[in-house]
């Protein structure tokens, strides 16, 4: 279930109350008049299956309702109560496959932001990856993978297509190859600074690396890990279930492709800073592009499924409170 508090200018709230009273998969209604004074007006509160959430809030947003008031959205963990039980039950569809878009977009934005703590999550990602790849170890190129923070931008780009939203591109777009460009900067210069204390050597990054040597040598089958990644973490942040993006994060070789660059720059090994490069491209590029189609057969089952359902919104339809 999610709940639903809303700031409602009086003179709209009677229009909002029957549209969440017309709404199937709606509980517990509950209106107190003048409770808000910025922006002044009636609070709204009300709890709405899942699977009713994003109809219900277009609906809000066609009112006018973000606008002249607020619309704030929440999950809840447990609820309990037979009304509660009745909503999810007539609410067409299932909540785990239910998309919120406008809580999609949100995070998506939020993890798109070229911002300090971003860049500093990926260039620590990266020089960790630089060691794993120095020294042919798989745990530390594990736990840079999980470290990186780029599937964000990615599924940024994936939703900003699917919604047509050209600033978040703009945005997503922004963040990943700035992020990454600057990452990898910072990484060839740790690699200079490893190596003037001896820390590392030219050897180590052109020796045989049995662990990481993949890292530089893309094949078919990276596209592919990346493309089946995309889709599981395009579900995991769309549906409720969230807990399968960390698995996302270790099963793809960005950060790590990116760290092995900068260090075969760093040494003018320009056959492994080639190589990666294609490496990264190909695994940005597999998770774009499942994650957009992801989103759209979404979309596309979702409104099948809708047509084959009575609507969630059905007029003259009451609310349990």
């Amino acid at each position: 279930m999610l709940h639903l508090r809303l700031i409602v200018p009086a003179t709209r709230t009677d229009e909002v109350v029957a549209l969440l009273g017309a709404t199937v998969g709606t509980a517990h209604l509950v209106v107190l008049p003048g409770a808000a004074r910025s922006p002044a007006g009636d609070v709204v509160l009300c709890d709405v299956a899942r699977e009713a959430g994003d109809e219900l809030i277009g609906e809000l947003r066609r009112l006018g309702i973000d606008e002249s008031g607020a619309i704030s959205v929440e999950r809840l963990d447990l609820t309990l109560s037979s009304h509660a039980d009745r909503a999810e039950h007539e609410a067409p569809g299932d909540g785990a496959d239910a998309v919120l878009w406008e809580e999609l977009k949100e995070t998506t934005h939020e993890d798109s932001t070229f911002s300090v703590t971003y860049v500093s999550f990926l260039s620590l990602a990266t020089m960790l990856a630089a060691c794993g790849v120095m020294l042919d170890n798989a745990v530390l190129i594990v736990g840079a993978m999980a470290l990186g923070p780029e599937f964000g931008p990615l599924a940024g780009i994936s939703t900003a297509l699917v919604q047509r939203a050209p600033r978040l591109v703009g945005r997503s777009l922004g963040a990943l190859i700035g992020g990454f460009a600057l990452a990898m900067v910072i990484t060839a210069g740790f690699a200079w600074l490893m190596d003037a204390l001896g820390l590392f050597e030219r050897s180590m990054i052109e020796a045989e690396r049995p662990i990481t040597g993949f890292i530089w040598q893309p094949d078919w089958m990276s596209f592919v890990v990346a493309f089946l990644a995309g889709v599981a973490g395009t579900l995991s942040l769309t549906s409720a279930k969230s807990g399968a993006l960390i698995g996302v994060a270790i099963s793809v070789t960005t950060v790590p492709a990116a760290a092995n660059a900068a260090v075969a720059f760093s040494y003018r090994d320009y056959q492994q800073t080639v190589g990666s490069g294609q490496q990264l491209l190909a695994n940005l590029g597999g998770i774009v592009l499942a994650g957009t189609l992801t989103l759209l057969v979404q979309k596309a089952l979702w409104r099948v499924r809708h047509a084959r359902r009575p609507p969630a919104s059905t007029p003259g339809a009451s609310v349990g409170t």
